[in-house]
């Protein structure tokens, strides 16, 4: 294994372990591209939690945007993630501009804005997760991955949706709200009393129905029925966010101060399942 790629992959497992385990589920000879395409969209994902004020954050996000642009630093060769990136924009052809809204997109997460509607809340997850999903497929597989554009827009939004509800308690500490305010207004609620956390009957409606906008999603998904193998490593994340969905639904009063994932032998279990089944 080339020493980025081994360096990388050992990243990708301290901040991102389901795509880790994913990424080792896919062919070898894909792994590399994988791994730093996990692996950049670990690092531009956790600028939030690694700065304190915005200006910080955008010039880490510039670095990145100036790098996939091919303006190189000095310091991308010492950079083993930067390199083996390049490599895999170089080697797969990669989309340049859908890197670039992922990074533009990114700067949302900085700011304590609101998302206004389930279809800004719908461009944000497309722009990011469902970007990842259909990048990833490229990878894996071009011609299935043009096949498979739609679910992977879909899957990229129950994603979001799953991500953002296991953030909450984080996200809410710091002012910071994905749930759109389309939702809040229909429960009774605005921005300012569900980061309150008093009225847990309204909040716990609002978790409820965000929770079905992303089953919505994950529906249309598994309504497409089994995806061509060539690209189901791609989705294997995508396989633990029904749980998710289910548990939010289930108890959504506890998604604030409890973790509703599945411990970590049961969510390698359900990727190797959805890896065999070819469903998630």
């Amino acid at each position: 294994m080339p020493d980025n790629e081994a360096i990388c992959l050992a990243g990708l497992r301290d901040t991102d372990r389901d795509r880790y385990l994913a990424a080792l589920l896919s062919p070898a000879d894909k792994r590399a591209g994988l791994v730093a395409l996990y692996g950049f969209n670990a690092e531009i994902a956790r600028i939030r939690d690694a700065v304190r004020e915005q200006l910080p954050g955008e010039v880490r996000l510039q670095y990145w945007r100036d790098l996939v642009s091919g303006v190189e630093h000095g310091e991308t060769a010492a950079n083993p993630l930067g390199a083996l990136l390049l490599e895999t924009i170089r080697r797969h052809d990669l989309p340049v501009e859908a890197l670039l809204r992922m990074l533009d997109a990114r700067i949302f997460d900085l700011y304590d804005d609101p998302i206004e509607s389930r279809g800004m809340f719908e461009g944000y997850a497309g722009d990011t997760a469902s970007a990842l999903i259909q990048l990833a497929s490229l990878i894996l597989a071009p011609d299935e991955a043009a096949n498979c554009a739609e679910r992977a827009g879909h899957a990229g939004v129950a994603q979001a949706v799953a991500g953002s509800i296991l953030l909450l308690p984080r996200t809410n500490a710091r002012g910071q709200l994905y749930i759109p305010l389309e939702i809040l207004k229909a429960v009774g609620l605005d921005r300012e009393g569900f980061l309150a956390g008093e009225d847990r009957a309204r909040i716990s409606a609002a978790v409820e129905a965000f929770a079905g906008l992303g089953r919505e999603h994950l529906a249309k998904v598994r309504r497409a029925g089994a995806l061509p193998a060539a690209v189901m490593p791609a989705y294997l994340p995508v396989a633990l966010v029904g749980s998710v969905l289910d548990r939010a639904v289930a108890k959504p009063a506890r998604v604030l101060a409890e973790e509703i994932r599945a411990p970590q032998w049961r969510r390698q279990l359900l990727l190797m399942w959805a890896m065999f089944r070819r469903q998630v």
